[in-house]
C-alpha cells in the first residue's frame, strides 16, 4: 500500500494540488514514512484530530479506531508528544467498534448507531470522557446514534476543519 499512496499522491501534486488530505487514519502510518518526499503540505489526519480533541477536552478522550489504527500506534504517539491522554478500550468493546464499523460499510445505518450506543454506555461508565473516533465510518455510526454531538471527536471533520483552515486562513 505504501508505494501506491506515494504514487497517488505525487500525481496529485503533479496535477497541481496545493494541499493534500488523506481521509483514512490507517493509511497515515504508511504516508509517515514518505511524507517528508512530498513537494506540498498534507495535513495529517492524527495531528488535525488530536489538537481538535485536546481543545474538546483537556482531560483526555477514549479512543476507537479500527484493529489496524489501534495496533499503528498513531494516536498515542502523537497524543505522547503533545502531552496528552488516549484512553483505549478492552477487547469487548474494540469487538463492538469492529460491529460498528462492518454495519456502516453495509450501510445498515440505524443499527450502527444501536451499537455506537453501546460503546458509548459501556466506556462512559468507565470515564465520562468524549469518544474519538480515528476511522472513517465511526463518526456515521456516532451521527445514526442520536448521542450529542459533543460527545465525538471526528477524525474525518477534523481534517475537514484543517483543510478548510489553512486554504481559507480561518478556523471552523
Amino acid at each position: 500500500p505504501e508505494g501506491d499512496l506515494k504514487k497517488g499522491l505525487l500525481e496529485l501534486c503533479r496535477w497541481g494540488a496545493g494541499l493534500l488530505a488523506v481521509p483514512c487514519n490507517t493509511a497515515h502510518f504508511f504516508i509517515d514514512r514518505f511524507r517528508s518526499e512530498l513537494p506540498v503540505p498534507l495535513v495529517h489526519i492524527v495531528d488535525a484530530t488530536v489538537t481538535r480533541a485536546m481543545r474538546a477536552s483537556p482531560r483526555g478522550a477514549w479512543l476507537i479506531a479500527t484493529g489496524g489504527t489501534m495496533a499503528s500506534g498513531l494516536y498515542p504517539k502523537k497524543a505522547a508528544e503533545l502531552g496528552y491522554r488516549f484512553l483505549e478500550p478492552g477487547d469487548d468493546v474494540k469487538a463492538l467498534v469492529t460491529d460498528a464499523i462492518t454495519l456502516v460499510k453495509a450501510g445498515r445505518l440505524p443499527e450502527s448507531g444501536d451499537v455506537m450506543k453501546t460503546i458509548v454506555a459501556r466506556l462512559r461508565a468507565a470515564a465520562d470522557l468524549p469518544v474519538v473516533g480515528a476511522c472513517t465510518e465511526l463518526p456515521l455510526a456516532y451521527d445514526a446514534s442520536g448521542l450529542p454531538p459533543e460527545g465525538m471527536v471526528s477524525s474525518l471533520d477534523s481534517l475537514a476543519r484543517e483543510c478548510v483552515g489553512r486554504l481559507y486562513g480561518r478556523e471552523i
